[in-house]
């Protein structure tokens, strides 16, 4: 029953679409428990999702255990762009600088999370975990002139991470693990030519990849109160195969092969555990992430079905900043049964206004989250709700986009989140 239960759980979290919960195009949100506390839960007590927040912690696992999380997430916002003056097609007429006003369309999508994790003996454990570390979703009006620079953008998500923990003593335990990280990506656009200031085409870009990265992490605890973590997960440098189609306002449909490099950034997790007594413990934890590693997106076309028609490469620089993002989250035991949580979150922005586009317009972000959870000698039921406030954002428009510049704001994001876990 439990192998027949992980491979349920591993194809929901392969299949499920995903949207992105956090700065950039990061997922913190692994379980329900760990949305609760916003994303600080690096030293849970028999939580396999230990294998997502913190590799050297399932070693506080009891026996063998299977955990399956869903969380729903719902983003909204709206922007202003500013227009740039253009001529009315067929004549000399300009038509003056305006501003557009538009919002996305909500995209609400699941990001999926399934863990095991057995304890082998009284000094090793085996953990594997299948979750979204990394994935967002927009999309605007496609007559919109936002639409210049994208109107759907997707990158979808998953990591598998087979891990080995040790105990060493009472003070001191770790971990290491592999990672195997797919994206799917797709990107879609309206083709602007500033030459003749207008719209010539519709593009689309899909195609995926499958890369290696690793993940260690430490525990040390100074007493049965205080707890200190540290989690380093590697870059992954994806080599993305795609397939380029072109729509032009005049003519068939032209198609060629697109190439790219894409890196996720690498990251380093540092956590504090304190407990105030058996019933109250509280978790702070910075992560900081090298954003700076995605520095453009640039893709090469080669083969097209129309020669001398496409440019050889489509290049878009980001240039975003590394970051940090703070948590603190706080659980408390009502009884044997029944716990509550409480969180909050803040992440800083990577974005630089000269790297900012449509694809993910989002600035800083305040997480505000409240959870639950139910728990017998067998099994564990934990709910949560969450509230992503997103602060606003400028940035530039470029030669190919038809804005000069645009501001997004009043962005949110809703959390829902559910989790079970079952012990056998």
């Amino acid at each position: 029953m439990n192998k027949n239960f992980l491979a349920l759980g591993l194809a929901a979290a392969l299949l499920a679409p995903q949207v992105a919960g956090a700065e950039g195009f990061a997922i913190n949100e692994w379980s329900a428990e760990g949305v609760a506390m916003g994303g600080a839960r690096m030293f849970a007590e028999d939580d396999a999702a230990n294998v997502a927040y913190n590799p050297a912690s399932i070693t506080k696992v009891k026996g063998e255990v299977m955990k399956s999380s869903y969380t729903y997430l719902s983003p909204h916002g709206s922007y202003k762009a500013d227009i740039k003056e253009s001529l009315k097609p067929g004549t000399n007429e300009t038509i003056p600088a305006y501003p557009e006003y538009g919002h996305n369309k909500v995209h609400a999508g699941w990001a999926v999370g399934s863990y095991y994790v057995r304890q082998i003996n009284d000094k090793e454990w085996f953990g594997i975990g299948a979750f979204p570390r990394f994935a967002m979703v927009s999309e605007f009006e496609r007559a919109s002139k936002a639409s210049t620079n994208a109107f759907f953008s997707k990158l979808n998500g998953v990591s598998v991470t087979p891990t080995y923990a040790h105990k060493f003593d009472k003070k001191w335990s770790a971990a290491v693990g592999a990672e195997i990280n797919y994206v799917g990506l797709e990107l879609q656009k309206n083709s602007y030519d500033p030459r003749v200031q207008m719209n010539v085409g519709a593009t689309q870009t899909e195609g995926g990849s499958y890369a290696l990265g690793w993940n260690a992490a430490a525990n040390y605890a100074f007493d049965d109160k205080n707890e200190i973590g540290v989690v380093y997960r590697s870059r992954i440098t994806h080599s993305l195969e795609a397939d380029f189609k072109m729509y032009p306002v005049i003519g068939d449909k032209i198609t060629a092969d697109a190439y790219g490099v894409v890196t996720l950034p690498d990251s380093w997790d540092i956590g504090y555990n304190h407990k105030f007594d058996k019933k109250t413990r509280l978790e702070l934890k910075a992560t900081r992430t090298n954003w700076s590693t995605y520095d453009a997106l640039n893709i090469s076309l080669s083969n097209p079905s129309v020669p001398g028609v496409l440019p050889s490469n489509v290049d878009s620089a980001k240039n975003w900043e590394s970051g940090w993002r703070y948590a603190i989250g706080l659980e408390h035991n009502l009884s044997d049964k029944y716990t509550v949580m409480a969180g909050f979150a803040f992440d800083e922005s990577s974005i630089p206004y000269n790297g900012g586009d449509f694809m993910v317009p989002t600035g800083l972000r305040r997480t505000y989250s409240i959870g639950a959870r139910y728990n017998d000698k067998k099994q564990t039921v934990a709910v949560a709700l969450g509230w992503m406030d997103v602060g606003n954002l400028d940035f530039a428009g470029h030669a190919t986009d038809a804005y000069k510049s645009a501001h997004a704001y009043d962005s949110f994001t809703k959390i829902a989140s559910i989790s079970y876990q079952r012990k056998f």
